[in-house]
């Protein structure tokens, strides 16, 4: 079984529009938030990438919103990480707590850029090595 890195974090009011609801470009940082997150548990800094020219961009996502959330909702994203090529694949899923409902599915295809080229970094590949296995 895959590992999963999981972040539990709180909807706040100013996230959600006229119907209550969580607006839906939230959730791309919610799960951008998840990624920083992870990176920084393997010993990653977005910052500190970026200025040895090494930047990890988004190519692809696919996403599907399944139930919404509210403010003051808590909330878990649970991720999970393979590689295929030079993509890492990083599969989120937004759980509400305490009830477990299935509020958000994404596939997230993130590239590395090195000095400006499409690449493959061993420092990376790496750091994720205990969630590619």
């Amino acid at each position: 079984m895959k590992k999963n890195f999981r972040i539990e974090m709180d909807v706040r009011a100013f996230e959600c529009d006229i119907q209550g609801i969580v607006n839906n470009a939230n959730y791309l940082h919610y799960l951008e938030h998840a990624r920083h997150k992870l990176m920084n548990s393997v010993g990653l800094s977005f910052a500190g990438l970026h200025a040895r020219g090494i930047d990890l961009v988004a190519a692809r996502m696919t996403i599907q919103y399944k139930a919404s959330l509210r403010s003051e909702d808590t909330f878990a994203v649970d991720t999970t990480l393979s590689k295929n090529g030079l993509r890492y694949v990083f599969n989120h899923k937004i759980t509400r707590i305490p009830d477990g409902k299935l509020c958000f599915t994404a596939v997230v295809d993130i590239v590395c850029v090195v000095d400006g080229h499409l690449s493959d970094s061993q420092e990376v590949n790496d750091a994720f090595a205990e969630y590619l296995e």
